[in-house]
């Protein structure tokens, strides 16, 4: 059964780990994800973007597999089915159709729109049991259409959101969305200390997982990170076992072009991206 994302994130923050959100494309990410998580007896959260819920049939569809793969695939470990970076009309669409968690990105309206879009989502999802994700400062680069500023929140900004209610909240501290450019200059760890203080004991999100350090992660999540966001580095680790494959001609072998042999290189080279980062987040055996 699917859960909310607040009590994995609170134990989180308290253990001083992170649970990672993982975006899923289709059966064979989602299905990758979820068996890799009961594996490693980790809590997980499946993000869906706008644009990937609608490459997957819509909201309802998404929900239909993932709550028939938790019943036929067995999985105990909490799983939460989150919006990433929502749309209002997004949020209100995936809270209708069955999702247990919710991201409103209302970063890019002023601060005053953005608290009050932000209190009527929590409204409406709080009534139903879904957890909620907010947003203040843009995070960089370009996700699934939306295009992010790359700016420093500002920490009083986050403790107005954060005191609204929501359960965790998503501030820009120089991350960036897809792969990282060599004269990137790290994470901005003054400011998310600053975040962390001046929002009490909101779980913080790190969205544009891939490709930061090891180090900076750790100390992320010692500065109050509580859910990491990985998308990129799953995509390329499913492109780069899938074009061997082909390049090895091993479609063209037997039945090789049987889709479930061709995209079996790229689902075993998802779970062992996710288990790398379970474990670099602290997550594995804390379900």
């Amino acid at each position: 059964m699917l859960v909310s994302a607040k009590e994995m994130l609170n134990k989180a923050r308290e253990g001083k780990y992170a649970v990672g959100q993982f975006n899923i494309n289709n059966l064979e990410w989602t299905k990758a994800i979820l068996l890799t998580a009961q594996e490693n007896n980790s809590p997980v959260i499946l993000g869906v973007s706008e644009g990937a819920g609608k490459y997957m049939g819509g909201y309802k569809t998404v929900v239909g597999m993932v709550n028939g793969m938790l019943e036929e695939l067995n999985i105990t470990v909490p799983v939460a089915l989150h919006l990433d970076h929502g749309s209002y009309e997004g949020a209100l669409k995936v809270i209708e159709a069955g999702f247990s968690s919710v991201m409103f990105d209302g970063s890019h309206y002023s601060i005053e729109e953005n608290i009050e879009k932000t209190k009527e989502i929590i409204k409406i999802a709080n009534a139903k049991g879904i957890s909620v994700e907010a947003e203040v400062g843009s995070i960089g680069g370009e996700e699934d259409g939306v295009i992010g500023a790359g700016e420093i929140a500002d920490p009083n900004e986050c403790k107005l959101i954060a005191d609204l209610g929501v359960d965790m909240l998503a501030a820009g501290i120089g991350n960036i969305h897809g792969q990282y450019p060599e004269n990137w200059a790290g994470l901005n760890f003054d400011a998310l200390e600053s975040i962390n203080k001046a929002t009490g004991d909101m779980p913080l999100v790190l969205h544009g997982g891939t490709g930061i350090p090891a180090d900076m992660i750790k100390k992320a999540i010692s500065l109050g990170v509580s859910k990491i966001n990985v998308n990129t580095e799953c995509q390329l680790a499913f492109a780069a076992a899938t074009r061997k494959y082909i390049e090895e001609g091993k479609d063209l072998q037997g039945k090789g072009f049987d889709p479930r042999k061709l995209l079996a290189p790229g689902f075993e080279a998802i779970k062992e991206t996710v288990k790398e980062k379970m474990e670099l987040f602290g997550s594995i055996n804390k379900a």
